[in-house]
């Protein structure tokens, strides 16, 4: 009497909700890896890598002590780890990261601390030493006057 339509657009996987943020609150503590096709919003803890296909935001309440992977981060709080993001990564007032960063972008705001190293991955930095090579490969001219 009842039939639920069944529609097989999808191929019976649901797509994710490019609207949806998976929020993990302050005072939540979390041991172990975690993944999320979604934004992340973390105010709480995690004890354990963060794999994120989304942007990732930090609050200032959050810490995380293992590796972060996002297309974007926005850090607020303390990432005690490495940190890699295919486009932006975001260092927020007051925010502390204690690690390497991996990332096409960076913007560092002031009061940010970061202890670690940087590596900038974009197309950029190889015109950019492409450019030096040419500038190096041309012949300077000195005209010399003496007195």
């Amino acid at each position: 009497m009842f039939v639920k339509k069944n529609d097989n657009k999808n191929n019976g996987k649901s797509a994710p909700n490019s609207g949806a943020v998976t929020t993990i609150a302050d005072g939540t503590t979390i041991n172990g890896d975690m993944e999320s096709e979604t934004n992340l919003r973390i105010d709480g803890n995690i004890i354990g890598n963060v794999y994120c296909k989304a942007k990732i935001v930090l609050g200032e309440s959050g810490i995380i002590q293992g590796d972060v992977h996002a297309a974007n981060a926005d850090v607020f709080g303390t990432i005690n780890g490495n940190l890699v993001a295919k486009d932006l990564v975001c260092l927020k007032p007051k925010c502390t990261v204690n690690g390497n960063i991996n990332t096409d972008r960076l913007q560092i705001e002031p009061n940010a601390t970061f202890n670690g190293q940087c590596k900038m991955t974009t197309d950029q930095s190889n015109e950019a030493s492409t450019s030096k090579v040419r500038a190096t490969e041309q012949k300077v001219e000195l005209n010399i006057h003496e007195n």
